[in-house]
């Protein structure tokens, strides 16, 4: 079937005012200016945060960790803005007092509750994923064999982070070896290749074959690694790079076999 287009909006609009969004380490963060402008409406927004600022203390204190300065797009290109993610907009809407703050962190409550609910019980996500891909057309077959790839994923994710690897950089760069062992394109390529935009992602826009092949890598790698016992990231780079090329052993023999190409630009 195929996945029919759902474009993710980078605005979305709270009582008729629109604020802009990125999404940065696999979820959104919203424009602070913005967030204070929907919910006070004032003239001078970046002397209001100023001054809130000044106000509160602690919030000030933990400004730089909170509200990070990401590139968002806006009208005139991409400009550097403050932006906070759920958690960081939680704490900052307590410093401003205004009616409109409580529906703003009703609607947040009610986004926070379900991923706290996710944490709690994996089934959920499990759940919320599968209804998602649904509504956007991805048929059973697919849909089945994607939450299998995240089971997957997680597995080998969990086994990085028992080794001391943090996430960002370092899950890029072992990914990458996977990736480059089965398509030899690294994810920035599979996603020129697929002409793929943020915050689209590369295994959602992957056909089933193309997602069997990195479940074989990727599950690959987590055995050589246990087996190994590999704990510093030459080790475990080298893991990856073998267990990708484990995986694209098979690409190719299949490819051979059928004369036709496992990765395709778009997902049918």
């Amino acid at each position: 079937m195929k996945k029919k287009k759902d474009a993710i909006k980078n605005i979305i609009t709270f009582e008729e005012k629109e604020i802009r969004r990125v999404w940065h380490n696999e979820q959104w963060f919203v424009v602070i200016e913005d967030v204070v402008q929907a919910l006070i409406n004032s003239k001078d927004v970046k002397q209001y945060i100023k001054r809130m600022r000044q106000r509160d203390s602690e919030l000030n204190k933990g400004w730089v960790q909170l509200v990070p300065i990401l590139m968002v797009k806006t009208k005139g290109g991409f400009q550097k803005m403050n932006c906070a993610s759920l958690q960081g907009i939680f704490r900052i809407i307590q410093s401003i007092p205004s009616s409109k703050a409580e529906p703003f962190k009703r609607w947040l409550a009610k986004v926070g509750r379900e991923r706290i609910e996710e944490i709690q019980n994996p089934d959920h996500a499990i759940t919320r994923s599968a209804k998602i891909y649904r509504q956007k057309g991805y048929s059973e077959n697919w849909i089945n064999k994607r939450i299998k790839s995240i089971s997957i994923r997680n597995t080998l994710t969990d086994e990085w982070k028992n080794r001391g690897v943090k996430e960002g950089v370092n899950f890029a760069i072992l990914t990458n070896e996977i990736y480059n062992g089965i398509f030899e394109m690294t994810a920035r390529e599979i996603r020129d290749y697929k002409k793929l935009t943020l915050p689209d992602k590369s295994r959602d826009n992957m056909g089933e074959m193309e997602l069997i092949l990195t479940m074989l890598g990727e599950a690959t790698v987590a055995e050589i690694t246990r087996a190994r016992d590999s704990k510093n990231i030459p080790s475990l780079k080298n893991d990856a790079k073998e267990g990708g090329e484990i995986a694209g052993n098979t690409r190719k023999q299949i490819e051979t076999k059928t004369g036709k190409k496992i990765i395709k630009k778009k997902l049918i």
